[in-house]
């Protein structure tokens, strides 16, 4: 068996002296992983980097089979992965969200998503919305999306401020006021255009937040997860990074 795709990288582990296990997610495989011939070398390791684009064309005598691949360069992150904390924290956030996924399943949203983040990478005013709707994404792709388009309690979709932590369903203002310290906080911007665009900390935080508890309660938990930490740095240095930008800028 043979086909050929675009892939992410997401991480690589030595295999025996030179060779490599190489795990991507592909545009129409899904999240797979190969053996690559000589992977460990100097020639071939650095286009295996988390967060390149690879051409990649994969073979085995059976489906289900782990398989050979071969890749190639098609855009590189490296330099900027290997030499900025956030810009790794990032890929690595990526790639825990990705395992999520079952292995070999198409998303293809999730990796157009994944891959256009990548190239964002560096663009710390842009990285909180695009890293919030990417984990809104991941929920969605396993049947646990948040409903934003109006009010669960009177079907207005006029200012929509909260979510209900026990429907994942939006919550105006005037109905969800008396109940607003039980609510989490819906950021404006999950509700406009999703082309990135700079926003303040304080929505950034909320939208993390908004995210973290359904991932928490959905996916992580049940599964025995413990990304939590990993995350919860990623969130802090971003934000750190954030209101440095905003006091500069003042």
């Amino acid at each position: 068996m043979e086909w050929q795709d675009q892939g992410l990288v997401l991480s690589t582990r030595r295999h025996g002296e030179r060779d490599a296990i190489l795990e991507v997610m592909t545009a129409e495989h899904g999240r797979h992983l190969g053996l690559v011939r000589g992977g460990k070398s100097s020639r071939q390791a650095p286009a295996l980097q988390p967060g390149n684009r690879v051409a990649l064309t994969w073979r085995a005598r059976l489906e289900d089979h782990l398989g050979q691949f071969t890749a190639e360069t098609l855009e590189s992150r490296a330099g900027l992965v290997l030499t900025d904390a956030l810009a790794l924290q990032t890929v690595t956030h990526l790639a825990l969200l990705m395992r999520l996924l079952p292995e070999r399943a198409p998303h293809h949203r999730v990796f157009e998503a994944a891959d256009a983040i990548c190239t964002l990478l560096g663009q710390t005013d842009l990285m909180g919305p695009v890293l919030v709707r990417f984990e809104l994404l991941i929920l969605s792709e396993l049947g646990f999306g948040l409903d934003l388009s109006c009010c669960a309690a009177t079907g207005t979709h006029e200012n929509l401020i909260f979510v209900s932590p026990k429907s994942g369903r939006a919550v105006s203002a005037e109905a969800g006021e008396p109940w607003a310290d039980r609510m989490l906080k819906l950021p404006a911007f999950l509700l406009r255009d999703p082309r990135p665009r700079s926003e303040p900390d304080r929505f950034v935080e909320d939208g993390f937040a908004l995210t973290g508890y359904f991932l928490e309660r959905h996916l992580f938990e049940p599964r025995g997860l413990g990304h939590g930490g990993a995350r919860s740095q990623l969130i802090a240095n971003l934000l750190s990074r954030l209101r440095n930008n905003e006091q500069r800028a003042t």
